[in-house]
């Protein structure tokens, strides 16, 4: 059974329209990620569960009772916003329990949940501290304290970890499904960033324009997208004119090949062919049994340190296609100009419609 239900849910602000019929359910103790670019309303679908937006039309259902009128101190969510919006006057505890001072606990219990609650996020003993006296790490995690010592049923992070550097921003996407796991409780994240929802998420709902284009777990998101929007915004996706003709296509600078129905989205005739970049391989780097060759020449390259980004030129194909190749000891980094022989495995194209 779902633990959120929302059904038709619709949004207006004047006549810009946010939320454009939304139907989705997120199931008790998911972690649940709201995906997509700048301006596409998942702040906006994420705020309306809170209660700090109402909806125009539809409904809202969380642990089956509808939400319509619900203000957001009685529902049982809590939120972490992106700037923490933890007071600087007070101390680590005191943050932590301001969300207590209106319940019926005395002195004593209230210590006991908010020293609890900061054990549970790595801060024991970080009570008696002041907000400047922290790094940005945890003053994200007194945040996430002071929302978990209410117990909520969902807990909902408004990209809580936009402003922190990479390294951090790493160790805290362990820490908060390492968390999540820990209390079983549901998290609805947002975020703009295609792989720190891949990394948490149990299911991700990918949002275009007010609405969801695709509901699925990262594995099925990023194998089978929906289309080619959702196929272009997660990860990186070289695009190939193609033909497809009777289970055959011709794709432009790399020949033809037997398609299976699965991988062929909705196209027939004139078509675009999607394949990753890491569904392809540099034969010059290391050799490819049983794979397709095709010959180009590498325009240009980048190097990560773990991995090597090719830009390599085909015949009759504009622009260039994307190879990225794992670096290993020993393993050459190609220059650019030089001759490339690309693998690529039939089994890994996708086919939208052109």
């Amino acid at each position: 059974m779902s633990l959120i239900d929302l059904s038709g849910v619709q949004k207006w602000y004047g006549e810009y329209h946010a939320l454009r019929g939304i139907d989705l359910q997120i199931a008790a103790g998911e972690f649940f990620s709201l995906l997509g670019p700048s301006g596409c309303g998942k702040t906006t679908l994420l705020r309306t569960i809170a209660g700090f937006e109402g909806i125009d039309a539809g409904t809202l259902r969380i642990d089956g009772l509808d939400m319509r009128g619900v203000t957001p101190d009685r529902r049982p969510t809590n939120m972490v916003f992106q700037s923490y919006a933890i007071f600087p006057h007070l101390t680590v505890a005191q943050n932590v329990a301001y969300g207590l001072r209106r319940t019926a606990d005395g002195r004593e219990e209230k210590a006991r949940r908010v020293g609890e609650a900061l054990e549970m996020v790595g801060l024991g003993g970080y009570g008696g501290r002041r907000p400047h006296e922290l790094s940005g790490g945890q003053r994200q995690r007194v945040a996430l304290a002071r929302a978990l010592v209410l117990r909520p049923k969902v807990l909902l992070l408004d990209e809580p970890l936009s402003a922190l550097d990479r390294k951090m921003r790493e160790t805290m996407q362990s820490e908060l499904r390492r968390l999540q796991r820990q209390v079983g409780i549901t998290f609805i994240l947002v975020t703009h960033d295609q792989e720190e929802a891949l990394i948490m998420s149990d299911r991700v709902a990918v949002m275009f324009e007010g609405a969801i284009a695709q509901v699925a777990s990262p594995q099925a998101l990023y194998s089978r997208p929906a289309d080619r929007r959702v196929a272009d915004f997660l990860g990186a996706m070289n695009f190939l004119p193609a033909e497809v003709r009777d289970g055959r296509v011709e794709i432009a600078g790399l020949g033809a090949c037997e398609v299976e129905p699965e991988q062929v989205i909705g196209a027939g005739g004139m078509a675009e062919a999607g394949m990753r970049p890491e569904a392809m391989t540099m034969l010059d780097v290391q050799p490819g049994e049983g794979l397709r060759e095709a010959a180009g020449t590498i325009a240009d390259r980048a190097y990560y340190g773990d991995m090597t980004y090719y830009m390599v030129e085909l015949p009759g194909v504009p622009g260039h296609v994307t190879v990225s190749m794992k670096n290993r000891p020993g393993s050459a980094v190609l220059d650019v100009g030089a001759p490339a022989r690309i693998g690529w495995d039939p089994r890994a194209v996708l086919l939208f419609p052109a």
